[in-house]
């Protein structure tokens, strides 16, 4: 299924009772690119969908933008709701498209539900992912990839939902079902509702999600931005910094601008790519009072 922006925006907002709360708005000042205010910060923190790249292709100019960052001695992270995939195949595909991240600068959503899922005590969970991109990391632990047979959800001790590519409205009725009757944890591997691609908006596990609460009340937990817990594995990587000096660059209101006022830095969006791709970005900050320090219109 395929969003357009506004029924994206309206199904984040939809859903705002269970994102952290924001704190207070940032200046929203508008700036061409990151060069224009590169020289106030010495950390950025990079979305990948809507910044780095759109599906499968680099946004244009931004590698050498990246690269330039690090000639000046910035540090740079990319901080991304990337579940589905396994680690060492996101960081070949940043390769793909021409970036020169390191393992260790590539914190992810995923890298924030297995920490977690190694200091739980282990459970059986069941497993919405795409089988195509395989179990990696997730090897070592219990898991059964949700299908079409009713058993193997209510076999299920908890749930992962990391990837949504092969997930379908048969499955997710049978996940309901099974939930209403016997409510079990549900963790969230993905909280974005949508990213961006080439020909819109696809639908990610975060929709899935919402849609599950809403239907059984069973609450998931969330890994990944908005929510604390990647920006606490991000900062981990970073030892000691001045988050007065650290940019959390994104295209999205509803995670990488609240994500930010969480983890009390800065945040820059970007306008021309992406979410908004180009679109009206004052009136949804006005309708959400989400405002960032910065507008760009591309990274």
């Amino acid at each position: 299924m395929v969003m357009t922006a506004d029924a994206a925006l309206a199904a984040y907002e939809a859903a705002r009772h269970r994102l952290p709360a924001a704190g207070a708005p940032g200046a929203a000042r508008h700036a061409r690119d990151l060069s224009e205010i590169a020289e106030g910060f010495d950390v950025f923190l990079l979305d990948a969908f809507g910044v780095l790249n759109i599906g499968e292709a680099p946004i244009p100019g931004t590698p050498e933008r990246i690269a330039d960052l690090r000639a000046a001695g910035k540090r740079l992270l990319v901080v991304s709701n990337a579940a589905g995939v396994p680690h060492d195949r996101l960081m070949e595909k940043y390769a793909r498209l021409g970036y020169d991240f390191t393992a260790e600068e590539v914190v992810t959503s995923r890298g924030a539900l297995l920490a977690a899922l190694a200091a739980h005590p282990a459970r059986r969970w069941g497993l919405m992912a795409s089988r195509a991109a395989g179990l990696g990391e997730l090897a070592g632990f219990d898991v059964t990839w949700l299908g079409e047979d009713r058993a193997d959800y209510d076999a299920a001790e908890g749930f992962l939902m990391i990837g949504s590519a092969e997930w379908t409205e048969a499955r997710q009725a049978l996940l309901e079902a099974s939930l209403r009757a016997d409510p079990r944890p549900v963790w969230v591997g993905n909280p974005d509702i949508v990213a961006p691609r080439e020909s819109g908006f696809s639908t990610e596990p975060g929709h899935f999600a919402h849609r599950l609460a809403d239907a059984t009340g069973v609450e998931p937990a969330f890994f990944g931005k908005p929510f604390a817990n990647i920006y606490d594995l991000a900062f981990s990587r970073l030892g000691p910094f001045d988050p007065a000096r650290a940019l959390m660059v994104g295209d999205s209101l509803h995670t990488d601008i609240l994500g930010a006022r969480v983890a009390g830095i800065r945040s820059a969006l970007i306008a021309g790519y992406g979410f908004f791709a180009g679109a009206d970005v004052d009136g949804p900050i006005r309708q959400t009072g989400l405002a960032p320090d910065f507008i760009l219109d591309r990274p």
